[in-house]
């Protein structure tokens, strides 16, 4: 297996890479993270998805069995990183992986994703919002087999591998290490492909609810 993971420097995808070990490739722009990436046991290429053309990309995920859309922009960035990260990087990817023939994608989207801002939200958490939200919509128009995961409030407490997955749930909080574990989960599992799934912590085994999922 190949997975190839965009954003791979990023909370979850460094936690998705020491599960996946030698199968995943994470895609870095800053060449200080390729150390960091490869301490995980994953391959690190380093690729800025805000620079790149689709040529490069698709040469890249060429061969790969799945790929995985866990960038961001991250706290701290402005408006205009919001769409050139989190809305125009996954659409590259997502040209790229059906350039080169791969058609398993996940996306890392978020809860509030797909309905627009609420009311009064600031001006980034709106951008992000709306980044988010297209990004979704790009990615469903496609001949791919497709997952988008939607996580609540992300938080760093230990994983504990009981969660709720389903198309909706309500909000609360799941730390990325059962992001994580969903996301490789779904990697491996049959069937999961064009569904939009809502994340938090729960009371069922992961391993249960991807499988009826």
């Amino acid at each position: 297996m190949r997975i190839i993971i965009a954003g791979g420097h990023g909370q979850i995808a460094l936690r998705l890479e020491r599960l996946l070990g030698a199968a995943a490739v994470g895609l870095v722009r800053n060449p200080a993270h390729l150390a960091d990436v490869e301490g995980t046991g994953a391959a690190a290429v380093l690729c800025d998805l805000e620079t790149a053309g689709v040529e490069e990309v698709a040469g890249i995920v060429r061969g790969a069995d799945a790929v995985v859309f866990a960038a961001g922009a991250g706290p701290g960035s402005g408006a205009a990183r919001k769409d050139t990260v989190d809305r125009a990087a996954s659409v590259l990817l997502a040209d790229a992986a059906e350039r080169a023939g791969v058609r398993t994608f996940v996306q890392i989207s978020s809860m509030g994703a797909g309905q627009p801002p609420r009311p009064g939200s600031d001006a980034v958490w709106a951008a992000y919002i709306e980044a988010k939200t297209a990004a979704e919509d790009d990615l469903r128009r496609r001949d791919l087999d497709w997952t988008i995961l939607r996580p609540g409030r992300l938080t760093d407490e230990p994983g504990t591998g009981l969660v709720r997955l389903a198309p909706e749930v309500p909000p609360g909080p799941v730390p990325r290490d059962d992001v994580a574990a969903v996301v490789a989960a779904l990697l491996q599992a049959a069937g999961t492909g064009r569904r939009t799934l809502e994340l938090v912590s729960g009371d069922t085994p992961i391993v249960d609810l991807v499988a009826t999922e």
